[in-house]
C-alpha cells in the first residue's frame, strides 16, 4: 500500500506483480532446500517431493491464521537455528578451506569481476525483503522511533546475513578438501549440510531437522505478504480474503518447487541474483521520495485508496525504467551479458544493482520537482 504514495496508482500494480515473482521465488527456493535436508536426514528413504509438501503445508497453517500466530512463532523460530548453526560452525569448521584463493584466468580482471558480481548476488539477496517490510513494520506504534526501527533492521540483517553466508562460504570452500562433502553437494546442496552434521551421528541428524523446519520461519513472511500484495492489485482482487491468496500462493511456489527440485543449484544462482535489480531501482525511487520530497510534509495515510490524491507516478515510473536500463547494461548473467558489464574479466561483473541505483536516483528528483510543479501532486 505504501508504494502507492511513491509510484502512483498504476505503477504501484507494476511494483506488487514483481514483489510476488519476488517472494514467491524465495517460497520456492526455502521449500527445496528443506526438502533435500530431510530427505538427506531420512538416507532417502522420503522423497524430496515429500519433504517440500511438508514445510509448505506448515508454512500454509501457520498464516492461516493471521499475524499475531506467526510473529508468535517467528518471536521463538530463531533460537534454535542460531544454536544448531552454531553446532554446525563447531563441528564442520575445522573441514573448512580457510587457505583457498581466488582463481581467475590468464585476464588479471576476471576476479575482481567475479568478486563484483557475488557481493551483487549478496546485496540481493538482502534487500528483496524490502518489498515486504512495510507489512510488518505498519504494527509498530506510531511514535516508534525512526531511526531505532532501521538500526534494529539493519543490525539483524548484517548479522544473519553474514552469518549464513560465512558458513556456506566454509561449506562450499570444504568440497574441495572433503570428498564426502563433495560428493553430497553432487546431490544437493541440502545433503552437503546434513554431511558436515555427520560426526554428530543421530545428534547431527536431528540439527539437520531443526536446520529444514527452521525454513519455515523464511516461509512465514513471503508467504504471508504475497497474500497482502495480491489484495493490492485492484479492487475485486481486495475483496479475495487474505487467506485465499496465500492458499494461491503456497500452490504456486510448491508445484514450482517440486518441478525445480532437480535443478536447485542453476535456479537460485540465476532467479536470485534476477530479483534484486528492480528492488535496488526502486529503494532508490523511495529513500529519495522520503528524504527530499515527504521530508516535511509526510505521508497522508488516510488517501491510500484514493486514486485521485495519489501521485500519477510520471516520474517514479521513468526513473524506474532508466534504473531498469541501467541493470540491463551492466547485468552479468548465465543467460545475458550486458555490454558494460562485459569490459570486465573473461565472465563480466555484475553491477547491474549499483547502476540501475544510481540512474533511477540522478533522474528521479528533477522529474518528480516537475510532476509536482506540473500536477500538484
Amino acid at each position: 500500500m505504501a508504494c502507492r504514495y511513491i509510484m502512483g496508482w498504476w505503477p504501484a500494480k507494476v511494483v506488487v506483480v514483481l514483489n510476488i515473482i519476488v517472494l514467491l521465488g524465495y517460497g520456492m527456493i526455502d521449500c527445496v532446500v528443506a526438502g533435500q535436508i530431510l530427505s538427506a536426514v531420512a538416507g532417502g528413504s522420503m522423497s524430496v517431493v515429500v519433504g517440500i509438501i511438508i514445510v509448505a503445508i506448515i508454512a500454509w497453517l501457520i498464516t492461516t491464521f493471521g499475524y499475531q500466530i506467526f510473529h508468535y512463532y517467528e518471536r521463538w523460530a530463531w533460537l534454535p537455528q542460531v544454536i544448531v548453526l552454531c553446532i554446525l560452525a563447531g563441528v564442520a569448521g575445522p573441514q573448512f578451506n580457510t587457505s583457498s584463493q581466488s582463481h581467475g584466468d590468464e585476464n588479471p580482471d576476471t576476479i575482481i569481476g567475479n568478486r563484483i558480481s557475488f557481493f551483487g548476488l549478496c546485496l540481493a539477496a538482502a534487500i528483496t525483503y524490502g518489498g515486504g517490510a512495510a507489512d510488518y513494520f505498519v504494527y509498530y506504534p506510531s511514535h516508534a522511533s525512526s531511526l531505532k526501527i532501521f538500526s534494529m533492521t539493519l543490525i539483524g540483517l548484517m548479522c544473519s546475513f553474514s552469518f549464513a553466508f560465512i558458513l556456506g562460504i566454509g561449506l562450499a570452500c570444504g568440497t574441495q578438501l572433503n570428498p564426502d562433502w563433495e560428493a553430497a553437494y553432487s546431490v544437493s546442496q541440502g545433503a552437503l549440510i546434513v554431511e558436515a552434521y555427520k560426526p554428530l551421528g543421530s545428534f547431527g541428524s536431528f540439527c539437520g531437522v531443526v536446520v529444514a523446519l527452521g525454513l519455515v520461519a523464511n516461509l512465514i513472511v513471503p508467504t504471508y505478504s504475497s497474500g497482502i500484495d495480491a489484495q493490492i492489485l485492484g479492487r475485486y482482487a481486495e475483496a479475495v480474503p487474505r487467506v485465499v491468496w496465500n492458499t494461491v500462493g503456497v500452490v504456486i511456489y510448491t508445484v514450482c518447487a517440486l518441478a525445480g527440485r532437480a535443478h536447485l543449484a542453476e535456479l537460485f544462482t540465476n532467479f536470485l541474483a534476477l530479483m534484486g535489480y528492480w528492488v535496488s531501482v526502486w529503494i532508490a525511487i523511495i529513500l529519495e521520495e522520503h528524504l527530499i520530497f515527504r521530508r516535511k510534509s509526510g505521508f497522508k495515510w488516510e488517501t491510500w485508496n484514493q486514486k485521485n490524491k495519489l501521485p500519477l507516478g510520471i516520474a517514479a515510473f521513468a526513473a524506474f525504467v532508466v534504473g531498469w536500463v541501467g541493470a540491463i547494461l551492466c547485468m552479468a548473467q548465465v543467460w545475458y551479458h550486458g555490454p558494460v558489464a562485459k569490459l570486465v574479466g573473461t565472465y563480466g561483473a555484475d553491477m547491474g544493482n549499483y547502476v540501475g541505483f544510481g540512474w533511477a536516483a540522478v533522474v528521479f528528483p528533477g522529474l518528480r520537482w516537475w510532476e509536482l510543479k506540473r500536477f500538484g501532486r
